[in-house]
């Protein structure tokens, strides 16, 4: 009997392989960690259970940050959707709620991301395509239409403009008569991991931040339980980096947006309980519970060490998980299903306080309302048949699973320091360091695939010639002259004199440190639409020019 994981390797184990060699030379994580054969003991020998775990709900908040988890409630079901217009998405929306869904979760179109109205010239053939259009405090009346905020959370996936689609909501919260001290939700609000993987970017990063300071400002006065950012390493993700640059890259733009609110003279305690969290999770099962768990870990550390965070609530990493987008296939498409599900346990498994599961058909077109309900089902059934959510943090203690827990967070922090070095988060953006070390990651998970070091079932592997003929959700092309139309109406109908006032107070202001969420409520309250705001301010701050990479 072997006495330890070195003995058992050069006996028992070194016979097995030298008769029935293994599947691979070495095996690794996404990240190109080598996973060894077997972990055990040894592993942990050094290992501190309350300095690298605790108690749930308690520092470093490892295990957990509710005492209870989901023994008192399970994750929010906060399924993505938004396509066409107001109309159509509010019809998605009720449908969701009324099949089970727990919070809402919107989708918005590209001209909206960017600040366009959908008559513009540069929203032609992207109107309500991969979200729904909103250009007024109209367009979020319909949308919420029948809804009742005060009851319903909201995650709002919008960057550049999300001040200004946050003024929409209170507006139209307002207008249904809420409590705005009981409305709850989260605006992404996340513009450095735009310039970084995404895109949707309008300003350059200072006025942005600036903008970004005083959501936080405003809503800790005015809306206390919204979540002023979701700090988003999921579309860095999408874009070909590691579990652990993931994690390395968010807390970085988490440090720098948090450094700009001291700045600006607000206390970190006052608002870091409102700071969320956005992460994706892909197929590497085990890594990814490690990442989530670890994540935790990291967050309270930066919240006591760097920032002297006394308020635990300060010190949560609360997050929203989205399964991998990028590990959809064309090929093959109810295969989607399968990972889908894996990656949902995974981040159930974590910890995840939010969670949206991706619809099969993704990687053909927009889901349709059959693709979208097995996709909510999928949540159902591992919250309420799998029985992994009866106790909390079931895999902690796992010697593979801590150790990789440990992993990554070492690979995090070299990360971190690298960055620090550089100056910050933004000064590695306008140097490129994220981008080139994204695209280098990227490069290697796509040669892995082709070279069959990493199989994709469908797709370089077990290919079948019949392919399932899927339903394809299309966008009706006619939205953009309704919307056309609409605007034309809506402008015809305002009072000119106020919303040229209003326009005119947001371009002086520009230039001043005033806060400048009161002018755009009041703005959205006039029925200046998004456009009309952003071309204000476009021409006041210009536009972000993209930093080209070699």
């Amino acid at each position: 009997m072997s006495k330890s994981i070195q003995e058992w390797r050069e006996t028992t184990h070194a016979k097995a392989t030298s008769r029935f060699k293994e599947r691979k030379e070495t095996f690794e994580t996404q990240s190109g960690a080598e996973i060894r054969p077997l972990y055990g003991p040894e592993d942990l020998a050094e290992w501190n259970y309350h300095e690298k775990l605790g108690y749930p709900g308690e520092f470093p908040f490892t295990r957990g940050v509710q005492p209870t988890m989901y023994r008192g409630r399970l994750w929010t079901m906060r399924q993505y959707a938004g396509f066409s217009d107001a109309e159509e998405s509010n019809r998605r929306y009720k449908f969701l709620l009324e099949q089970g869904q727990t919070g809402l979760s919107v989708a918005f179109d590209l001209p909206t991301q960017i600040g366009y109205d959908s008559d513009h010239m540069m929203a032609e053939g992207e109107v309500g395509k991969v979200g729904v259009a909103i250009s007024s405090l109209a367009d979020m009346e319909t949308l919420t239409d029948g809804i009742p905020l005060e009851q319903i959370t909201t995650s709002m996936t919008i960057n550049a403009t999300a001040p200004i689609l946050l003024a929409f909501y209170v507006a139209a919260a307002k207008k249904q008569g809420a409590d705005l001290t009981k409305i709850g939700g989260t605006i992404q609000n996340d513009i450095l991991k735009e310039y970084i993987a995404r895109g949707t970017y309008i300003f350059p990063p200072r006025p942005s931040l600036r903008l970004i300071t005083d959501v936080f400002a405003w809503c800790k006065d005015n809306v206390p339980d919204w979540n002023t950012i979701s700090i988003s390493g999921y579309h860095m993700r999408e874009a070909g980096c590691t579990a652990a640059q993931e994690l390395a890259f968010t807390f970085a733009d988490a440090i720098q947006y948090v450094d700009a609110a001291l700045e600006a003279g607000l206390k970190f305690d006052e608002f870091g309980g409102r700071l969320a969290f956005f992460w994706a999770c892909h197929s590497n099962f085990l890594e990814e519970v490690a990442k989530f768990r670890v994540s935790r870990r990291i967050w309270a550390k930066i919240a006591t060490e760097k920032y002297g965070s006394t308020d635990p609530r300060a010190q949560m990493v609360r997050f929203h998980t989205q399964t991998g987008g990028a590990t959809l296939t064309a090929q093959q498409p109810l295969n989607n299903i399968i990972r889908t599900t894996l990656q949902a346990m995974s981040a159930v498994l974590g910890g995840t306080q939010s969670l949206h599961t991706n619809s099969y058909d993704e990687a053909l077109a927009l889901p349709t309302e059959k693709s979208v309900e097995i996709a909510l089902r999928t949540q159902q059934i591992i919250g309420y048949e799998s029985g992994v959510a009866d106790t909390i943090d079931p895999l902690a203690g796992s010697y593979y699973v801590e150790a990789l827990t440990d992993q990554l967070e070492a690979e995090v922090w070299a990360y971190l320091d690298r960055i620090e070095d550089i100056g910050g988060a933004l000064v590695g953006i306008e140097q490129g360091f994220q981008q080139r070390e994204i695209q280098e990651s990227a490069f290697q998970l796509q040669r892995k695939a082709e070279t069959k070091d990493r199989i994709v079932v469908g797709v370089n592997q077990y290919i079948t010639e019949d392919e399932m003929d899927a339903e394809i959700m299309r966008v009706d092309p006619a939205v953009s002259q309704r919307r056309a139309k609409h605007l034309a109406e809506l402008r015809a109908g305002r009072d000119q004199a106020k919303v040229d006032d209003v326009l005119g107070r947001i371009r002086a202001a520009a230039h001043t440190t005033e806060n400048m969420m009161p002018l755009f409520i009041e703005a959205a309250e006039l029925y200046v639409t998004i456009g009309e705001m952003c071309g204000v301010l476009r021409e006041e701050w210009g536009e972000y020019q993209e930093i080209v990479t070699i």
